[in-house]
């Protein structure tokens, strides 16, 4: 099942999309159906089959959900040379440190107030020379860290207040329009093997091609389970909540986004992710 939101009735409404069309369910956002079926004990896809508009329309998809929590993983991709791959130019620095021990990088990205959905401009911090997206499949948690579901997440990083100093992590990674996510959630029961998923990023300007990587899932160090556990440690995540799982390409400084940049995630199992780039104060 592919579930997200649209705009119904002037309200961000929970919808089940097929193809093009999208029946809304009405009186709720996607977080909320999420809870209604958690008290009720029932699957999600069952709960929004049941109470989902029987008429079908034309929809444009919106932030596929505004999650309570957004936690967030590093370091997650084995390179050709055994290390981290995402930072393969910083090692041996704290980055390649927490690859090679058991407990993975977590950190906190933030709320749905820094997340975008498909087609809003993420954010480059007006501090920041050197701010890239970072392509990861996104994981949309229910009780207990259950994996409801599948999308595509943009860590959008300023990393040159990253490299900067350690200390200025949080700055460079939680901020106005920080976190792109959508365009669709594809539940767990469509989407049954996680780990042979490829991922795509392009950057353009002006129609000219800046940047593209491509990396598989199959290239991730922990499973995905490990890295929902160490995110629930002493950390109950309320449902509704969303795991970035980490990115295995790391985009050049020649490629750093500028205002009116696109850039396009997608893993074909769950569709493409559009944003421009724009300057935040």
């Amino acid at each position: 099942m592919r579930l997200g939101q649209i705009k119904f009735e002037s309200k961000v409404t929970a919808a089940l999309f097929e193809g093009p069309l999208a029946r809304p369910v009405p009186g709720y956002s996607l977080v909320e159906l999420i809870r209604k079926a958690e008290t009720e004990s029932v699957a999600v896809t069952k709960l929004a089959a049941e109470m989902a508009s029987h008429h079908p329309e034309p929809a444009v998809p919106v932030l596929p959900i505004n999650p309570p929590e957004v936690w967030a993983c590093g370091c997650t991709y084995v390179g050709s040379n055994g290390r981290c791959q995402a930072h393969p130019a910083e090692a041996p620095d704290f980055h390649e440190r927490a690859f090679q021990q058991a407990r993975p990088e977590l950190f906190f990205k933030g709320t749905a107030r820094i997340c975008v959905g498909p087609g809003q401009p993420i954010g480059i911090r007006f501090d920041s020379s050197f701010t890239v997206p970072e392509p990861e499949l996104a994981l949309v948690l229910g009780r207990k860290g259950r994996i409801l579901g599948y999308t595509l997440g943009n860590d959008v990083t300023a990393r040159d207040l990253e490299r900067e100093n350690p200390l200025y992590r949080p700055q460079a990674k939680t901020y106005s329009g920080s976190c792109a996510l959508g365009p669709l959630i594809v539940t767990a029961d469509e989407l049954p093997d996680p780990y042979q998923l490829v991922l795509t990023c392009s950057i353009t300007r002006n129609g000219a091609p800046r940047f593209s990587g491509t990396f598989s899932t199959a290239g991730l160090r922990r499973t995905l389970d490990v890295l929902v556990e160490y995110a629930l440690r002493a950390n109950p995540l309320p449902a509704g909540s969303v795991l970035l799982t980490g990115t295995g390409i790391a985009v050049t400084e020649e490629a750093a986004l500028a205002a009116g940049d696109l850039v396009s995630i997608a893993i074909p199992q769950i569709g493409e992710l559009s944003n421009p780039a724009a300057i935040v104060q």
